[in-house]
């Protein structure tokens, strides 16, 4: 494995990402490529996970299935990666890896789909507010108050940070390009179908658990890349932020997404999660952190900066690898 080709790799894709996001002609053209996972996962799903097969046998196929997807992820990233390095310099390879490697980023679409929360609750009220968050949250945002909204979108922040941007160059780094697509594809599988409702609980149990343990070393990073970027913003605690990770990172119901929650909470002295509704159904989820539940719109805005800089943090840690790995 070239850990410092793949690292250098990673950083060009955040770079490429952070300027031009998924470009809309591209999208328009070709839409992205975790839709088209999502376009064959709902096909597999259609024809393996019926209602009339006991437990045991869709639990089964629910494997059968994330293997199928698993196969359409990291094939043609495997022949892309392999073509590129063979056919090209090694600059030029870079720069096509790299741009490929951008598509599977979120890392400008989420700052964008938070920022609209804030706006939305500082220039359009309340109902567009809650209208703005739903496009990012799966849980009933139609009762949430001003509050409920900023935390909402708060929330997502840090777990769509572990989730969207940093598990993906971790595995991008050790794996290259079809480690970042072999990620994606398990990740929008459990989106999709790692429920605990009747439909999904058996089909969408190995996608579930598949994704909680390669979310795992992302989420522990995600926090450590906030809790430094707290060290850079007057208005946020690095320390705060370790303690709430050690406090409270393990109270979430997911074993990952309390840790990049708890570190955002205790940098900006806020209090997240506790109790909300999905699908109707009140959960008695613990509070992290130990500060105000009033979050606000300036709240959220103090949440995307320290997220700018937990980026920076994150580009920075990859340069020293690849110095370290280089030097080696």
């Amino acid at each position: 494995m070239d850990l410092s080709f793949n690292a250098v790799t990673v950083i060009g894709a955040l770079l490429i990402e952070a300027a031009l996001g998924y470009p809309h002609s591209l999208f328009n053209r070709i839409r992205h490529p975790v839709m088209w996972l999502g376009a064959l996962l709902e096909r597999l799903e259609s024809a393996l996970n019926r209602p009339s097969l006991p437990g045991a046998m869709r639990r089964f196929n629910g494997a059968l299935a994330l293997a199928v997807l698993l196969a359409a992820a990291i094939l043609p990233a495997l022949l892309l990666q392999y073509g590129a390095r063979s056919l090209f310099s090694h600059l030029l390879a870079l720069g096509v890896l790299a741009f490929l490697a951008s598509t599977l980023l979120a890392q400008r679409s989420l700052y964008d789909h938070v920022a609209a929360v804030a706006d939305a609750l500082d220039a359009l009220g309340l109902e567009v507010g809650r209208d703005a968050v739903a496009q990012i949250v799966g849980r009933d945002t139609k009762d949430l108050d001003d509050a409920g909204v900023a935390r909402a979108a708060i929330e997502s922040l840090a777990e769509n940070f572990s989730d969207g941007v940093v598990a993906p160059c971790v595995w991008g780094v050790v794996f290259g390009l079809p480690g970042m697509a072999a990620y994606k594809a398990v990740n929008t599988a459990d989106s999709m179908i790692g429920h605990l409702d009747p439909r999904y609980a058996a089909f969408g149990w190995s996608a579930a658990k598949l994704d909680d343990l390669l979310n795992l070393p992302a989420s522990r990073l995600a926090a450590l890349w906030i809790a430094i970027a707290a060290w850079f913003h007057h208005d946020a605690s690095l320390k705060a932020a370790f303690s709430a990770v050690r406090r409270d990172a393990g109270r979430h119901r997911s074993p990952n997404a309390g840790w990049p929650e708890a570190a955002l909470a205790g940098a900006l002295g806020l209090k997240l999660a506790g109790p909300r509704a999905y699908h109707g159904t009140l959960t008695a989820d613990a509070w992290i952190g130990d500060g105000s539940n009033e979050a606000t719109s300036t709240d959220i805005r103090r949440a995307l900066s320290l997220y700018r800089t937990a980026c920076i943090v994150q580009i920075a840690a990859l340069l020293l690898l690849a110095l370290l790995i280089a030097l080696l």
